[in-house]
């Protein structure tokens, strides 16, 4: 074998056994991930950091550790904050809290998605409603009364095919009052649910824009925290340095 040949199966031997600084090993599952996926244990918030070590109390401070797993104890601590705050965690919470450990909206567009579902009959009677509840109805229908007892009294009481008092005009009022009264009612009842569906989805706007807010003070609180206990490590070392600058004298 040549020089080169050695030279080049030396080098390849060392690629294979040389360990990928890009991966690295969560310290809870013991399973190999990118670096990007991993997170250092020093990058949480206390909080976070306690229901860990509650659960793993022997990884060291430098840990790392998976992005899912992560997202799981954000997850597990969001619903302990939800049931000291409502005493029993609901659906609702656990889908708030869900969406937060995953980083997920959670505002929807309900007037699209309550349209999308309508039925054809629900269609129908809500443009009815809408149309009964108009100008436009009430000029065309005054019209079409006024034209109604015009022709009649212009006919006289013998060639009127509804002369007065207009029986046949109270019987076609009565007959569009009493059709109409129930559309407005199934489109006010299709209102009311359109308005508990903007509600709920207010309050988890409102709930997640909440707890964001309390980790963000959170956050917040936990940097200062750092910043003054830095801030007090170098003040003793200048006080070391002062104390042995006077030493020397």
């Amino acid at each position: 074998m040549s020089d080169t040949d050695r030279h080049r199966s030396s080098a390849n031997a060392a690629g294979r056994t040389a360990p990928d600084a890009k991966r690295a090993v969560c310290a809870i599952t013991g399973r190999e991930r990118s670096r990007h996926d991993l997170v250092s244990l020093e990058a949480l918030r206390p909080a976070v950091v306690e229901l860990i070590r509650a659960d793993h109390p022997n990884l060291p401070d430098d840990a790392l550790i998976d992005q899912r797993e992560v997202n799981r104890y954000r997850s597990a601590y969001v619903e302990e904050l939800l049931r000291q705050e409502h005493g029993e965690l609901s659906e609702l919470d656990r889908e708030v809290a869900d969406s937060i450990a995953n980083q997920d909206t959670i505002v929807a567009n309900v007037e699209h998605e309550f349209d999308r579902r309508r039925t054809f009959g629900e269609r129908v009677s809500d443009g009815l409603a809408a149309f009964g509840g108009s100008w436009a109805f009430l000029l065309s229908f005054a019209a079409f009364v006024a034209a109604w007892i015009g022709i009649n009294l212009a006919q006289g009481l013998t060639g009127a095919f509804d002369p007065y008092p207009f029986i046949l005009l109270n019987l076609v009022l009565s007959t569009v009052a009493a059709v109409q009264a129930p559309v407005i009612m199934m489109s006010q009842r299709r209102q009311e649910a359109k308005d508990r569906l903007r509600s709920l989805n207010d309050y988890r706007v409102n709930l997640k824009a909440e707890l964001e807010i309390r980790h963000l003070h959170e956050k917040v609180d936990h940097l200062i925290i750092r910043q003054w206990q830095r801030l007090a490590e170098i003040q003793r070392i200048q006080l070391e340095i002062m104390q042995e600058s006077r030493g020397s004298r």
